[in-house]
């Protein structure tokens, strides 16, 4: 008579589910094996890119802008984390709707200093050579030209400030072509902006330098 009867009683259990047994420890030894492999979740940086489409000349507001979680490769150098960043700036050029907002797609907050009510509209001027002898600080006339000749030249902004003069860029084309003229940064107060927008867009501009 053994001295252990409980032990040999497990011991006949463990013998009789030793299969079913076997085959929970292989599927735990599967299942540990596939979390040990799993690729953890890729990384993501939140970043600032505007909501909807936002016109070049635009003073920002925080409805201008969303957060997007993006691959950080694809996160572009100068990208705005924080709101604070940008609300109050003014965009240098359009932005598309869920465009990343980087720091070239706005005017530096400094040129507008000791301009106050003025927002900072940038333009292209149509002779690129006469732009060039406009410094920061100047005030310039604008005129607004029909390209085909039909209408007289009109005048788009009186006494403005010359703000900036942004250096082109080597890497910045239009349908395969260097862009023609010169951007130049005014002030203007916000009800111009869009006007003179618009004349930009569809006018051949020319600057006036004034007292």
């Amino acid at each position: 008579m053994t001295r252990f009867p409980t032990l040999r009683r497990l011991r006949r259990r463990l013998l009789a589910h030793r299969r079913a047994l076997a085959a929970l420890c292989a599927a735990l030894a599967v299942l540990a094996a596939f979390r040990a492999q799993a690729a953890p979740p890729p990384a993501r940086t939140e970043v600032l890119t505007a909501a909807a489409d936002v016109p070049g000349g635009s003073v920002l507001e925080p409805e201008d802008l969303a957060r997007v979680a993006l691959d950080p490769a694809s996160v572009p150098d100068g990208t705005f984390r924080r709101a604070s960043e940008a609300v109050g700036r003014t965009t240098a050029a359009p932005l598309r709707a869920g465009e990343p907002l980087t720091d070239v797609r706005l005017v530096a907050p400094s040129v507008l200093r000791g301009y106050p009510g003025l927002v900072a509209v940038p333009v292209r001027l149509g002779d690129a050579e006469a732009t060039a002898l406009l410094r920061v600080g100047d005030r310039v006339d604008l005129l607004a030209a029909d390209p085909q000749g039909g209408h007289p030249a009109r005048t788009v902004g009186t006494r403005v400030p010359v703000l900036a003069l942004p250096r082109p860029r080597d890497d910045v084309t239009t349908g395969g072509a260097a862009p023609e003229g010169a951007l130049v940064v005014v002030g203007v107060p916000p009800g111009t902006a869009a006007v003179l927008t618009a004349a930009s867009a569809t006018s051949y501009l020319a600057a006036v330098l004034v007292h």
